[in-house]
């Protein structure tokens, strides 16, 4: 990665960091539905950068988020999990572009971006509400968790995404 991306990275992590854990931790709509955003961060992370030194990341971003959340390593789990999932929900996603190394995430068309979004973020919730919650007599506000909570996510990460993106002309 060059310095921009260093720096630019960076002050995403501390920002997307600072957003969850001042403003949206403390939304809890309903009393299971809760945003977050600080996946983002794994989501946008640049393609040609190392997928070891992004499961590192994941992991010291679930952690932070965890040890601001008091949540007991729940956040690093699901993080690390997505990261590693990552190249897979790519190559389902936007399938040929992402096989050919040719594809910019900000340049593809909105609906790909929405799909890897929403496949992204379920299996960051489902695996982030079943640790947390643990127990398969609970499945149903697990799996109410998972899509409440997913749909916000999904919503808030596409309109920051719409927002902060670069176009390229």
């Amino acid at each position: 990665m060059k310095n921009n991306e260093i720096l630019v990275n960076s002050v995403r992590f501390v920002v997307l960091v600072l957003v969850q854990v001042i403003l949206l931790n403390h939304m809890n709509l309903w009393g299971y539905i809760n945003p977050y955003l600080y996946p983002l961060f794994i989501l946008v992370f640049p393609l040609n950068g190392s997928k070891s030194l992004l499961i590192l990341l994941g992991f010291v971003l679930g952690l932070t988020i965890d040890m601001f959340g008091d949540s007991g390593g729940v956040h690093a789990a699901a993080s690390v999990f997505i990261a590693w999932l990552r190249p897979v929900i790519l190559r389902s996603s936007f399938g040929v572009s992402y096989q050919l190394n040719t594809l910019k995430i900000s340049t593809a068309p909105l609906s790909k971006q929405i799909v890897y979004i929403i496949l992204m973020v379920f299996f960051h919730h489902l695996l982030l509400f079943s640790l947390e919650i643990f127990n398969l007599d609970r499945i149903i506000l697990i799996l109410k968790s998972t899509l409440f909570s997913g749909i916000l996510s999904v919503i808030l990460m596409v309109c920051t995404v719409i927002v902060f993106s670069r176009k390229s002309k």
